[in-house]
This record gives structure tokens, sequence and C-alpha cells, in this order.
């Protein structure tokens, strides 16, 4: 591939997973808002406590979308690796749960903001963050591409760089 197509051929790749995170996202995101104004509408559930609940319908309509749909050609193909990939994107599910209701916790009960406007703007915030974190973690350790990190003996250090000189000086070694 020539130089000059090179780049937006790699750029394109990482846009359409981006546009593929954000499709589920906006879904997640829309079913995360709905549910958490319902909570809060119909029942006189605390703010956060609304937040957590709403939080945890959109993630597991995300792990659908996200598993087959937007990284539906990346992961396990066996029961034992589907479970560790389940495992990996609750864990970090988790921890995006607790950046987004830290946010609406502070914004909450720190600044005192518990108007609908204002619990919803901090909610936005704080999923706007965890989502940072979501797709960082997500395409890092739960979706990783199959074969992209395959086994190399210790003897044989992967290399830093992708340079030629320097494959060739360690296939030697």
């Amino acid at each position: 591939m020539s130089g000059r197509h090179a780049v937006p051929s790699r750029w394109g790749h990482l846009y359409r997973e981006i546009a593929k995170f954000g499709a589920v996202g906006l879904s997640g995101f829309v079913v995360n808002l709905a549910v958490f104004n319902i909570i809060r509408t119909v029942t006189e559930w605390q703010t956060v406590r609304a937040s957590v609940v709403a939080t945890i319908c959109a993630i597991m309509g995300n792990y659908l979308g996200l598993r087959y749909f937007a990284y539906r050609d990346r992961g396990q193909e066996d029961r034992n690796g589907r479970r560790k990939e389940l495992g990996l994107f609750l864990f970090f599910s988790a921890v995006g749960l607790v950046i987004e209701n830290s946010v609406l916790y502070a914004t909450t009960y720190g600044l005192g903001w518990d108007g609908t406007l204002a619990s919803n703007t901090g909610k936005f915030v704080g999923i706007g963050i965890a989502t940072l974190f979501r797709f960082w973690s997500y395409r890092t350790w739960v979706f990783k591409t199959a074969g992209s990190r395959p086994e190399r003996d210790a003897r044989h250090p992967e290399p830093v760089l992708n340079e030629p000189a320097l494959t060739v000086v360690w296939e030697n070694t």
C-alpha cells in the first residue's frame, strides 16, 4: 500500500470502530436517560440510586450491541472465552458506572443541584467521561482483535517497532 493511502486506511478503521461504538452508545444513552427520568418521575428514589438502576439497564443492552454489532468480528468463539469477555465487560462497565455516578453524586450532593435539568446535566457529563473510559477499556481489554497478540517465545520478545532491520536482528539471536 502506498504511503499516501496508508494513513487514511488506518484512520478509516478507527473511524468505523468509533462510529459503531457511538451507535451502540447512543442507544444506551437514550435507554439510560429514559429509565433515569422515568424512575425519578414515578418513584421517590434518590437521584444516584435511580441513576445506578438506569445505568445497569443501559449496560445490559450495550453488551449485546457491542458484542453482535460493533465488535462482532473480534473476541472469543469458545464458551470459556465468552465468559472471560463478559466478565471483563462487566468489570469495566462497573468502573464506568462508578465514574458516571460519581459525577452525578458530586453535582447532586456536593453542589446541591437536584432539579431535573441539573440532574440530567450531571448525568450527561458523567456519561461522557465514563464513555471515554469504556471505549478505551472495551477495545483494549474486552473486545481484542482476534490474533492481534500472538503467543511469542520468551527468547524472542516482541519488537517495539515493526522495522525490518529490528526484526532481522531479533530473528538471528
